[in-house]
């Protein structure tokens, strides 16, 4: 699309502000330990689980006039299918007409579990694949963590009625695999392959191996530009975490716009109303269910993802990109920093 154009588009979605996708972080318990989790999670939380019945009071603020056809409830965590009570979650959610989905490690995802969570109502499901089996479990830090992966996988990409991907962490220490981890993905029949990097957080922060050096970045971006121009089974694209430049349209079905707070939106483990959960929830943080009506909140508050202008900071402040990017996903802006934490484009500048 035209850059103009988009930028109208853009314009006019973040004035509309739909909702449509919902992150409820139903728990932070996990049985992993990731070595790149933005929330710390643990087997043990110090966050207890959100009680359903709390979420769906939240959940009723949203008039049946404002919930379009595409609506998705998200369910995240931790891991949610630690939660016993993830069908009837799902049902409940179903019965006021919204579809759902979840995002999980695969652990505790057999065919049972699928049969009750497809007779629940899911309709889209997120597994994460993180490297080839030493490198998997090295980064979800649980031994056989890859093959009970591999195995929901499987059952998921089988499943017709599922709107299903499988999503990648890249690092220093999987780049070289990706072709293999194709063409493992492809023998599974799999749709759909997001991949992603990371940002300097959580326990990510201060892991080298977490972070991807500018050549590194190229070198991936070459990788999905070359899988997208040889269209195969598996659609493989680039996350929607930042403005990328020359790459803009060739690593993606679109242009980059972050949508968090334009149509996206959260509620923490705590309550607290937010965008996307890996957002500094402390920074962006718009209310709380538990003292605020949720949905007034959408429509009366988000201010800072629906005006950027506060960004153009630090090394945003003369970029010639800033109608492009509007400083970056909301993501990247986390913690005291009073710049962007990290430039997508500035990486795409490398030679190849």
């Amino acid at each position: 699309m035209n850059p103009l154009l988009f930028r109208l588009f853009r314009d006019n979605e973040t004035k509309v502000h739909e909702l449509n996708y919902l992150f409820w972080e139903c728990t932070t318990r996990c049985n992993f330990h990731c070595r790149h989790c933005g929330s710390d999670c643990s087997v043990l939380s110090r966050e207890k689980d959100m009680p359903l019945e709390d979420f769906l009071r939240a959940l009723d603020t949203i008039p049946p006039t404002h919930r379009p056809k595409d609506f998705s409830v998200v369910l995240t965590g931790g891991e949610p299918l630690m939660r016993p009570d993830i069908g009837a979650a799902g049902k409940e959610i179903c019965k006021r007409g919204f579809g759902w989905g979840m995002v999980s490690n695969g652990w505790f995802y057999d065919e049972n579990k699928h049969a009750a969570m497809m007779e629940a109502g899911m309709g889209a499901m997120t597994i994460s694949l993180d490297g080839l089996e030493s490198s998997h479990d090295w980064m979800r830090g649980v031994p056989g963590s890859y093959r009970h992966a591999i195995k929901a996988i499987g059952i998921m990409a089988a499943e017709p009625r599922l709107n299903s991907d499988v999503v990648t962490c890249v690092n220093k220490r999987n780049l070289k695999e990706l072709p293999q981890i194709y063409e493992t993905l492809k023998a599974l029949k799999v749709r759909q392959w997001r991949l992603f990097t990371i940002i300097p957080i959580g326990r990510a922060a201060n892991d080298s191996d977490m972070h991807l050096s500018d050549a590194e970045f190229v070198t991936l971006m070459d990788f999905i530009q070359d899988k997208r121009s040889r269209p195969d089974m598996v659609n493989v694209t680039f996350s929607c975490e930042g403005y990328l430049g020359r790459y803009e349209e060739k690593v993606r079905p679109v242009r980059y716009f972050c949508h968090a707070g334009i149509n996206i939106a959260s509620v923490l483990i705590d309550g607290r109303i937010c965008a996307c959960p890996n957002i500094d929830r402390d920074r962006f943080s718009q209310g709380n269910i538990y003292e605020d009506n949720f949905y007034k909140v959408w429509e009366t508050r988000f201010q800072p993802f629906r005006d950027r202008s506060w960004a153009k900071t630090g090394k945003c402040a003369h970029c010639r990109q800033w109608r492009n990017c509007l400083g970056n996903g909301m993501h990247n802006w986390h913690g005291p920093s009073e710049e962007v934490l990290q430039c997508h484009y500035a990486k795409t500048l490398q030679k190849d």
